[in-house]
């Protein structure tokens, strides 16, 4: 019965965010999740914050809010986790989206995952391969140089991690993205701080089985 269990395909993940992230859905629930969120941000606007401005921010953050959950829904996200409190009191310009499975064709008919992620490695710079819960998956890392012409309003760095859904027929993969804004002029270890973070989150990777 075990290995029974075993052979067959996860029906999802479980991912731990850090202290002061949320979650988004992006499938269900995501207007309720904002709501929740901006509420809770308003809610710790500090002592003094004029009662007056407290709509307008209220829907700054609600449109800033929308942007953020219309760019991971364009790219295919099912799960946004985004910080919603300050760490030592800085606001981190961060995110990470969790993307609906895709099919890929294998490699060759009796290849597997396994070669998929050998031929993205061959062709992806910077790409190594990572365990996450005992499946093998791949991880690359690059900045991204602003470029309004390719809708890239901010540089930011980007890490992302593909990974393989053990015994899915056809052969499914999930991808999770990470991205940090890059500030002009700023101190690339606070990035790789950063990297090391949303590391430490894929760390907390754990398969589902029903």
């Amino acid at each position: 019965m075990a290995t029974a269990e075993h052979r067959r395909a996860p029906n999802g993940f479980n991912l731990v965010p850090p202290p002061g992230w949320d979650v988004i859905p992006l499938r269900t629930g995501t207007r309720e999740a904002m709501d929740r969120i901006v509420r809770k941000a308003v809610a710790q606007l500090p002592v003094g914050f004029p009662k007056d401005d407290i709509p307008k921010a209220r829907l700054k953050l609600t449109q800033e809010m929308k942007k953020v959950v219309r760019r991971a829904s364009a790219k295919g996200g099912m799960t946004l986790y985004l910080p919603t409190e300050p760490l030592h009191g800085v606001a981190l310009p961060v995110s990470i989206v969790a993307s609906e499975p895709i099919e890929i064709p294998r490699v060759r008919p009796s290849s597997g995952p396994e070669a998929v992620l050998a031929a993205l490695a061959s062709v992806t710079p910077g790409a190594e391969t990572r365990e996450l819960d005992d499946t093998a998956a791949l991880r690359s890392e690059r900045d991204v140089p602003a470029d309004a012409a390719k809708g890239v309003d901010v540089a930011h760095r980007r890490v992302e991690y593909f990974v393989p859904v053990p015994n899915s027929a056809p052969d499914q993969y999930l991808t999770f993205s990470f991205s940090a804004l890059i500030a002009p002029g700023s101190d690339p270890a606070f990035y790789d701080t950063l990297v090391e973070l949303f590391d430490a989150v894929m760390g907390t990777f754990r398969w589902v089985h029903a």
